[in-house]
């Protein structure tokens, strides 16, 4: 079967739980969430649960900062991380369908500078490869650069030089610098910055008023989360580092959970006034295997079947379902979001600490979706003391 085909085949799948209304486990999951927080003692979280298009679960847990107590609530914003992904396929999705952009065209045509090691094949690359990841070049190419504070252009610009793992558009590895160069791209066929873009055709037509970009627009949020990390056996905030904002297609939005609902409720089909279906189904079509998915945690290795990367959006089988799914970690925030369109159910978590135990609440929510034998997906997760170093 072609990747194309896959998605709809799987849509088509064993039909799910027939339950109606997923009030009643959405609260039961609310319950799981106050416990996360409590057993993982982990500062704050915020969840959201909807179906047919309305939010039938939204709260926030625990406390923005762990030095001064206040509350997460549903309008607390949180970095999402790498959930930046999707945003940047949409809006190219939009541009496509404008006529302003195409996903088969070379971006050497939109970005003469744009090179690699292999001439002839970076002249081919296409945005369809940019956002499936399929630049030929080795994972996370410059990511650590880009923490050692090396400026995006200057690392765009060295792309030229990285080594190839494969001719270009032949295989998939997950970047960040590569990835925006959709920004890019969008400033070149557009002629307004890629933020603004998506500000103007996402954020504000969806409702999303919390929604910003970059650490500056975080900082000047009336609720947000501090990100956490481990030290001396708690956890401790810190101030947001700023290198991942400098990529914004990649890693630079920020959102509540309420924004979050809204943009997963337009996600699965409920807003064809902002995203029309043709817009959806290109980006939430597979492109490129990622069978290394499939076993990189408990929950995937149990349920995934497959997994493929579409424009922004993973696509797993989960249990004989298409799941459409994106995760994002940057310093002291975590993030999830994923939802099942035959039972047109979607969750999205955020969290400020980098607790591995949250994770858990989404194949939760997927499990009782679907009607799956229970699995104790939230295994109690200690914090022990960090051990001590040695002077040097």
């Amino acid at each position: 079967m072609s990747l194309i085909a896959l998605a709809p085949a799987l849509a088509c799948a064993t039909s799910a739980s027939t339950t109606e209304d997923f009030s009643t486990e959405a609260r039961e999951i609310e319950r799981l969430a106050e416990r996360v927080v409590a057993q993982s003692r982990i500062p704050g979280l915020a969840m959201a649960i909807v179906e047919d298009g309305k939010v039938v679960s939204l709260r926030g847990y625990g406390v923005v900062d762990s030095k001064a107590g206040q509350p997460v609530g549903t309008d607390t914003v949180f970095r999402v991380a790498s959930l930046s992904k999707a945003f940047a396929g949409t809006l190219s999705a939009l541009l496509v369908n404008e006529g302003a952009m195409s996903w088969d065209s070379p971006i050497a045509n939109q970005l003469p500078a744009f090179s690699l090691r292999d001439l002839q094949g970076a002249q081919k690359i296409t945005v369809r490869e940019i956002l499936s990841h399929r630049i030929g070049l080795a994972y996370n190419t410059f990511d650590r650069d880009l923490e050692a504070d090396q400026p995006y252009p200057l690392l765009a610009e060295r792309l030229s030089q990285a080594p190839l793992t494969c001719s270009p558009g032949e295989c998939y590895a997950y970047q960040n610098i590569a990835f925006s160069l959709v920004g890019d791209l969008v400033f070149a066929v557009t002629g307004d910055f890629y933020a603004h873009q998506v500000e103007k055709r996402l954020f504000h037509p969806l409702g999303m008023y919390g929604a910003t970009f970059g650490r500056d627009g975080l900082e000047a949020s009336p609720s947000w989360a501090r990100p956490h990390v481990r030290s001396g056996g708690t956890w401790v905030p810190v101030r947001p580092k700023e290198t991942y904002y400098r990529i914004p297609p990649a890693a630079g939005v920020n959102a509540s959970i309420h924004d979050m609902a809204q943009w997963l409720i337009a996600q699965m089909g409920h807003r064809p006034d902002v995203l029309p279906p043709e817009v959806l189904n290109q980006i939430q079509t597979p492109q490129v295997e990622t069978p290394g998915e499939t076993r990189s945690s408990a929950w995937r290795r149990e349920r995934l079947n497959s997994a493929y990367y579409g424009l922004g959006w993973r696509i797993y089988d989960y249990a004989g379902h298409t799941l459409v799914f994106h995760g994002g970690a940057v310093q002291g925030y975590r993030a999830m979001a994923a939802f099942l369109p035959d039972r047109d159910i979607g969750v999205v978590v955020l969290w400020n600490s980098e607790s591995a135990m949250p994770s858990g609440l989404l194949p939760t929510v997927m499990d009782r979706a679907l009607g799956l034998p229970a699995r104790e997906w939230l295994a109690p997760e200690p914090v022990r003391p960090a051990p001590r170093r040695r002077r040097r």
